[in-house]
C-alpha cells in the first residue's frame, strides 16, 4: 500500500456507512470495490465501548471482537502510509464513441457503444475499428444477490440467449433515448446479429443471469463462498440480480450504534464475577447467601461490601437462567441510565464522555399536561457506531430496541474478522420522557386499535412482498414517538443553531419507559457547542409548536387520507406522512423515514380520534 498512489479520500464515517468494505465507489479513473479490513493498511486507533462489543461479538459468533477507527493518513516522518485499498470492478467497460446503429427489424437508430473486457484496453483506452485509441468507462450494470454477492454480468451469455454460445463476436450496447429504460437498452453481437434487452434481467423469479456463485471480489481471489437462496423453503442458490453501479440499492451498510453511558451495576457485575467460580454459582436460593455472608468467610465478606443481598442474589439468578431474552437491550439499559439522572444542582459543571441532569419541569402548556414527564438534558454524550457487515437490494436495520437480527444474512467485511470499523461522535441531547399510564390508556381507546390494525395490515403487505414472514410490527407506542420525534426535530432545528439533518433521533419504546431523544455530535474530541442543551431548558414551547405544526399538512387532505395498506401508492410503512410534514433527513431518523403517521400524534383533517395530543386549543 506505501507504493500506491491515492486515487480519493473519504472521511472515516463515509467508511462506515456508505463506503464500507463491498461497496461501489467511482474515483476520478476507476470504479473500485472498496476492499475488506484485510486491505485497510496503517495505524488504527483503538476504541473502547464494551457494551458495544460485547452486542457485535454475539451478532458474528466469534470472541473478543475489538473495535478500531478506520485508519487515516500518517503525518508523521517514518510513520507507515495508511489508506485502504480498491479492487477494480466492474470488467467490462463500453468505449466512448460516436456511432449508430439501425434495427434492421423496426428501422429504428440506436446510439451504440462497443462492450470492452478488461485486457481488451491499455491505459483506460481501446483500439477502434478505426484504429484509434479510445476512451473507455466502466460499464453501468452488474449483477449481485440479497446475500452482498456480486460480480460482472456474462454479456455474452445474456446477449446470445445461451451461456454455452461458441459464438465470441465483438459486443455492443445500443440505446434509445434518455430516460433510462432497460427495454430501451439492448446486448448486440457484432458477429452473428444476436441481440436482447436488458430489461429481460429485470423479469421476477426468471432467472435470466443465473444462480449466484458466491463471488466476493471485496476481501481478495479465492474468496467465493456457497450461496444459499433466502426465500423460505427454497433449495440452491439465490438467483442473480441485475443491479446499477449507482443506485441507492446497491449497499445497505449494517452498523450498531450504543450511547456510551456509566453501567450502574457495572460493580455490582465486577464484585459476581471475581466470586463466581469458587463462591457464588454454588448459591441456591437468597438465604443461603445471607448465610453465607453471615459465616463471616473473609473472601465473600470483602468481596461483596457495600452491595445489599437482594441485589447481588438477583444477578446470580440472572446468571443461573442466562437466556438471550435475559440480557437487558441495548436502548432498555440506556433509558434506565438516562431516567437514573439526578436533578439539577446549582451550576453542574459537565465532565467525561456522559453528563446527564433531570430539568424541573414548570408549568407545561395544556396540551402536554399528563403526556410530558420528564425532560432529561444530556450536557455530555458519546455515541459509538460500529459497522457488522452489509447487504443488497434491501436494508435490514436494528429493531425498535436498537438490537440487529441474528439470522440476517450479512455480506462479510473480511476473510476472518478479529475487529470491525467503528467510529465515535461527541456531542449532547436532550431526552423527553412520555406518561406510561397516559400511553396505556391511549392504547386501549377503540378508535386507536383501529388504527392500529390499518397500519399493521401496510406492515404485514410490506413484509410479505419481501418474505420477511417472521418480522413483527413494532407496535403503535413506537410508532407515536417516532412520528412526534419528527415533528420536533423540525422545530427544535429553528432554535438550537444545528442544521435539522445534524440532529439525530433515538426512540425508546421499551420496558423501562417510553421517551424521545434527540442528539447531535461530531467526529473531535471537544463534543459541541451546547445549543440543544439550552433549547432543552423551554423544549415543553417547542414540543406544543411542533404538535401545531403537525396537525395541518401542505398535501392534505391527500396526506391525511393516505391508507397504508394501499397497493398503488406502495407506503405500506406510512400512515398520514409525507414531505410537507413528518419526513426529514434519513441522516436524522433511525428508520429510514418509515414506520410514521402524525395521526397518532394529533388530529387531522382525516382522523381526529386516534391522536394522543388533542387539538391546539382543545381537551387533554
Amino acid at each position: 500500500m506505501s507504493n500506491a498512489r491515492e486515487q480519493g479520500r473519504l472521511r472515516q464515517s463515509q467508511l462506515l456507512t456508505t463506503f464500507g468494505p463491498g461497496a461501489m465507489v467511482d474515483l476520478p479513473k476507476y470504479s473500485v470495490l472498496v476492499g475488506g479490513l484485510d486491505l485497510w493498511h496503517g495505524h488504527k486507533k483503538r476504541i473502547a465501548e464494551e457494551r458495544l462489543a460485547s452486542r457485535v461479538g454475539e451478532l458474528l459468533g466469534i470472541e473478543g471482537v475489538e473495535l478500531y477507527a478506520p485508519p487515516v493518513e500518517s503525518t508523521s516522518l517514518g510513520e507507515p502510509s495508511g489508506g485502504v485499498e480498491g479492487v477494480v470492478f466492474p470488467a467490462w467497460f463500453l468505449g466512448q464513441i460516436d456511432a449508430t446503429h439501425t434495427d434492421p427489424a423496426t428501422r429504428r437508430e440506436y446510439r451504440t457503444r462497443p462492450l470492452v473486457k478488461r485486457g481488451g484496453h491499455v491505459k483506460r483506452q481501446y483500439l477502434a475499428e478505426d484504429k484509434k485509441l479510445r476512451p473507455i468507462v466502466p460499464v453501468r450494470f452488474v449483477q449481485a444477490c440479497r446475500n452482498g454477492h456480486i460480480s460482472d454480468l456474462d454479456w455474452i451469455g445474456f446477449a446470445h440467449h445461451n451461456t454455452s454460445s461458441a459464438c465470441r463476436g465483438p459486443l455492443w450496447m445500443d440505446e434509445s433515448g434518455t430516460g433510462g429504460d432497460f427495454a430501451e437498452i439492448f446486448v448486440r453481437c457484432g458477429t452473428c446479429g444476436a441481440r436482447r434487452p436488458l430489461s429481460d434481467a429485470k423479469v421476477p423469479e426468471a432467472r435470466v443471469l443465473g444462480s449466484c456463485l458466491g463471488h466476493r471480489p471485496w476481501i481478495g481471489s479465492n474468496a467465493d463462498e456457497p450461496c444459499v437462496d433466502q426465500d423460505p423453503g427454497a433449495i440452491g442458490a439465490e438467483p442473480n440480480r441485475l443491479l446499477v453501479r449507482s443506485a441507492t440499492n446497491a449497499y445497505f451498510s449494517q452498523v450498531l450504534s450504543v450511547i456510551s453511558i456509566p453501567d450502574k451495576d457495572a460493580a455490582l457485575r465486577a464484585a459476581v464475577d471475581a466470586l463466581w467460580e469458587d463462591e457464588l454459582r454454588f448459591i441456591e436460593d437468597l438465604g443461603d447467601l445471607t448465610r453465607e455472608r453471615k459465616r463471616g468467610k473473609p473472601k465473600i465478606v470483602n468481596g461483596l461490601d457495600g452491595l445489599a443481598d437482594d441485589e447481588v442474589w438477583s444477578e446470580i439468578a440472572r446468571r443461573k437462567t442466562l437466556t438471550l431474552g435475559d440480557r437487558k437491550s441495548i436502548k432498555q439499559a440506556e433509558l434506565e441510565t438516562l431516567l437514573a439522572s439526578a436533578a439539577e444542582l446549582g451550576e453542574d459543571v459537565p465532565d467525561d464522555v456522559f453528563f446527564a441532569r433531570t430539568r424541573t419541569l414548570g408549568p407545561l402548556p395544556k396540551v402536554l399536561e399528563g403526556k410530558l414527564d420528564r425532560v432529561v438534558l444530556v450536557h455530555r454524550l458519546r455515541e459509538v457506531v460500529a459497522q457488522v457487515g452489509f447487504t443488497r437490494f434491501e436494508a435490514a436495520m436494528p429493531d425498535i430496541d436498537g438490537e440487529l437480527s441474528l439470522d440476517v444474512r450479512r455480506g462479510a467485511l473480511a476473510r476472518e474478522i478479529t475487529w470491525v470499523p467503528a467510529i465515535e461522535n461527541r456531542g449532547e441531547g436532550v431526552l423527553l420522557v412520555f406518561n406510561t399510564a397516559a400511553i396505556e390508556a391511549w392504547l386501549d381507546r377503540k378508535e386507536v386499535r383501529e388504527r392500529g390494525r390499518q397500519l399493521e395490515d401496510g406492515f404485514n403487505i410490506w413484509c410479505h412482498a419481501r418474505n420477511l414472514e417472521g418480522a413483527v410490527f413494532p407496535g403503535l407506542p413506537y410508532v407515536l414517538l417516532h412520528s412526534l420525534s419528527h415533528l420536533l426535530v423540525t422545530s427544535v432545528a429553528l432554535a438550537c443553531g444545528y442544521a435539522s439533518s445534524a440532529i439525530r433521533e433515538r426512540i425508546y419504546a421499551t420496558k423501562a419507559g417510553f421517551g424521545v431523544l434527540l442528539h447531535t455530535g461530531g467526529a473531535g474530541t471537544e463534543g459541541t457547542l451546547g445549543g440543544l442543551v439550552a433549547v432543552g431548558r423551554h423544549i415543553e414551547h417547542d414540543l406544543a409548536r411542533a404538535l401545531e405544526m403537525g396537525a395541518l399538512c401542505s398535501n392534505d387532505p391527500i396526506c391525511a387520507a393516505h391508507e397504508p395498506a394501499d397497493s398503488h401508492e406502495e407506503r405500506y410503512l406510512q400512515g398520514a406522512a409525507c414531505h410537507g410534514c413528518v419526513l426529514i433527513a434519513e441522516t436524522s431518523c433511525e428508520r429510514r423515514n418509515e414506520l410514521l403517521d402524525r395521526a397518532l400524534v394529533i388530529p387531522t383533517v382525516q382522523d381526529g380520534g386516534s391522536a394522543f395530543f388533542s387539538a391546539p386549543g382543545g381537551e387533554t
